[in-house]
């Protein structure tokens, strides 16, 4: 076998899966795969259909609408090397237009930042014209932030530690600010973080961050990198996001995932998390629940 199916309940619609099920198991067939295999991740809820084919997703794509998937070869399935976005894929929430709200201009920035992700508008442009609205916010307004406002995705802690557990080095690497970075990558167990650094003058936002940014461009930078330090191939790696911005990496590591994601990233990923948790990264690395690190 040198591929496998993966199929994850949506869980608002977990009837789903079972029709979908035997949907996907007469497709492959119907496509010419031999050899399928059935093997349950979670009971009732995820399932590997390893099989011996060479399939397109897009041979698939219309059958599995109901389910979280994720088809790709069997070698190299699970990954030494993660990079992930923070903002709307590690945390629920945009830092930056939670920042703005302090400020009185919430709805002006996350319409910037809507389009930023939504590859609508370009990122440099977007972050300098957004950081510019933050200019005079106190120190403290950072922490009130990340203490009311900053909450990890579910399933979160489970993806990196069982990644960990497993040695698979992990990286956080954001278009957002290395303040918040720093503190949810203690939070999850990242092994380094990356982004913008905010730049202060006496207590208070400049309106300005430290140069370069930390864009499209430096989040392959560091996947590029990391594969090197590490002596890695590039079908070891994994990297997952939701926005524009996370487009370069999510299409040059060997499996790309889009999280909750907006279209431009969607149509660019290997697969998708469309209806579950960050936990389904792990079965789509074919880890049973059984494994899962958990808090």
């Amino acid at each position: 076998m040198n591929s496998v199916l993966t199929l994850v309940a949506n869980p608002e619609d977990l009837p789903s899966l079972s029709s979908t099920l035997s949907t996907a198991e007469a497709r492959l067939q119907e496509l010419g795969a031999t050899d399928i295999t059935r093997t349950w991740l979670k009971d009732g809820f995820a399932v590997d259909l390893a099989f011996t084919a060479e399939l397109n997703s897009i041979d698939i794509a219309a059958d599995l609408e109901a389910v979280d998937w994720c088809l790709q070869p069997v070698t190299n399935r699970k990954k030494k090397l993660l990079l992930a976005d923070m903002d709307s894929t590690i945390i629920t929430v945009e830092c930056i237009d939670e920042l703005a709200d302090f400020a009185g201009l919430k709805e002006q920035v996350s319409e910037i930042t809507e389009k930023a992700m939504r590859g609508e508008l370009e990122f440099d442009d977007a972050f300098k014209s957004r950081v510019a609205m933050l200019t005079g916010l106190k120190e403290e307004v950072l922490d009130k932030t990340f203490d009311e406002r900053v909450k990890l995705t579910a399933g979160a802690r489970t993806l990196i530690q069982t990644l960990k557990k497993d040695g698979c080095y992990s990286a956080l690497v954001s278009g957002g600010f290395t303040y918040f970075t720093g503190r949810v990558r203690d939070l999850v167990g990242f092994d380094m973080d990356d982004a913008n650094e905010l730049l202060f003058e006496n207590g208070a936002l400049t309106g300005k961050a430290a140069e370069p940014i930390l864009n499209s461009s430096a989040k392959l930078a560091n996947l590029n990198r990391l594969l090197e330090e590490k002596g890695l191939d590039r079908s070891q790696s994994v990297a997952i996001g939701d926005g524009a911005n996370d487009i370069p990496m999510i299409e040059a590591a060997g499996l790309g995932v889009a999280f909750h994601a907006k279209p431009k990233a969607q149509d660019a990923a290997d697969a998708s998390i469309r209806y579950g948790d960050l936990t389904t990264l792990l079965y789509y690395q074919g880890y049973k629940s059984i494994e899962f690190v958990e808090d």
